[in-house]
C-alpha cells in the first residue's frame, strides 16, 4: 500500500498549480467572497455549491483556496486517462470516482475514509451534473453529499455562486473574459443534521437530508440573485430529460422554465467540471492571507 500523501506535499502542490491557474482566473473575473467565517478553519468536511456552468469548480476552488482551505474533488476517473491532468489530480489529493460500473460503489467509501484521516475540504456537487432548471435554479439533488457527511460525521457547508453563467455560459465551450466578470460566492452556516447522525441511512434519512442541504444551496443563491426560486425545485425525470448530459442548448439559462420541458441530453466531460456526485453508493490549518494569490496557511 502507497503511503499517505503528507499534507504540507498537497498544500505545497496547489501552490505551484495556483501560480498558472490564479493569474488566468484573475484576468478573467473579480471574485467576492461572503461567508468566509462559515468555512472551517481545521478538520474535515464537505463543500455543497450550486452548479450551472463547467467553470464552476475552478470558481469554487479558488473560493475556497482564498479563505484558506486547499480544495480536493471527488472527480470523474475518466480524467486520471489524461497524463498531464492525472499528475495534478494526484499531486493534489484528489480522489477519483467511476460514474458506472462495479467499482461505482468503492470509491466513494475510500474517498469517505481519506475525508476523514487527511482533515480534508471535499468539494462534492450534490446536483451531480449542471442543472437542468432552464433559469438556472438548482434541481434535485442526490444524495451522494449528505451520505458522506452522515456515515463520517463531519460538518456539511453549503455554498452558492453567481456569474459565471457570465464567464462560461451552460454548455458553451467559448470563454467570454473580456470584460473581466463579476462572479459572487457565498458560504454558508453548516447544515442542521444532527438529528439525522445515528439513524440508518435508508433512504428516508439520506432524501431528508439531501432536501435541508438542497434547501440552505438554494436560499444561498436567492441571496445572490436577490430574487425567489421556484417552489418546486426542476426534476429532470419529470420534464423527459435524462439525469446527466449535455442538454446542448447552448444558451446562458434566461429562456423560461417551460421551454426546456422536453429536452434530454451527455455527461459535460471537460477537465473543468471534475467534480461529481458520488451518488448513493456507499461512501466516499489556519488559514491564509485573503489574497488572489498561492498564500502560505492553507491547510488540506
Amino acid at each position: 500500500m502507497a503511503a499517505k500523501k503528507p499534507k504540507t506535499d498537497r498544500v505545497a502542490a496547489f501552490r505551484v498549480i495556483a501560480v498558472f491557474v490564479v493569474p488566468f482566473l484573475t484576468a478573467v473575473s473579480k471574485l467576492d467572497i461572503r461567508g468566509r467565517e462559515n468555512v472551517p478553519r481545521t478538520g474535515a468536511f464537505v463543500l455543497s455549491p450550486n452548479h450551472y456552468s463547467n467553470i464552476d469548480p475552478l470558481i469554487m476552488a479558488w473560493a475556497l483556496w482564498r479563505s484558506g482551505r486547499a480544495p480536493r474533488f471527488l472527480a470523474k476517473a475518466s480524467l486520471w486517462k489524461i497524463p498531464v491532468v492525472r499528475f495534478a489530480l494526484e499531486k493534489s489529493g484528489q480522489i477519483p470516482v467511476e460514474r458506472a460500473g462495479a467499482t461505482r460503489g468503492s470509491a466513494p467509501l475510500a474517498a469517505a475514509t481519506r475525508l476523514v484521516d487527511e482533515d480534508a475540504a471535499v468539494i462534492v456537487y450534490p446536483e451531480g451534473t449542471l442543472t437542468r432548471d432552464p433559469d438556472l435554479w438548482p434541481m434535485r439533488g442526490k444524495t451522494g453529499a449528505a451520505r458522506l457527511a452522515l456515515e463520517q460525521g463531519v460538518p456539511l457547508i453549503p455554498a452558492a455562486h453567481w456569474g459565471t453563467q457570465k464567464l462560461l455560459p451552460r454548455y458553451s465551450k467559448r470563454l467570454h473574459g473580456v470584460p473581466r466578470k463579476r462572479i459572487e460566492v457565498l458560504f454558508g452556516p453548516p447544515v442542521d443534521l444532527d438529528d439525522l447522525r445515528g439513524r440508518p441511512l435508508d433512504s428516508k434519512t439520506l432524501n431528508e437530508a439531501t432536501d435541508r442541504i438542497m434547501a440552505a444551496i438554494t436560499a444561498l443563491v436567492e441571496d445572490l440573485r436577490g430574487e425567489t426560486a421556484p417552489a418546486e425545485r426542476w426534476n429532470p425525470s419529470a420534464h423527459g430529460q435524462s439525469e446527466f448530459g449535455r442538454m446542448g442548448d447552448g444558451r446562458d439559462g434566461a429562456a423560461s422554465r417551460a421551454d426546456l420541458s422536453g429536452t434530454t441530453g451527455v455527461v459535460a466531460g471537460s477537465a473543468a467540471s471534475a467534480a461529481t456526485d458520488p451518488g448513493p453508493s456507499a461512501a466516499d490549518d489556519a488559514p491564509g492571507a485573503h489574497d488572489d494569490g498561492a498564500t502560505t496557511g492553507r491547510t488540506a
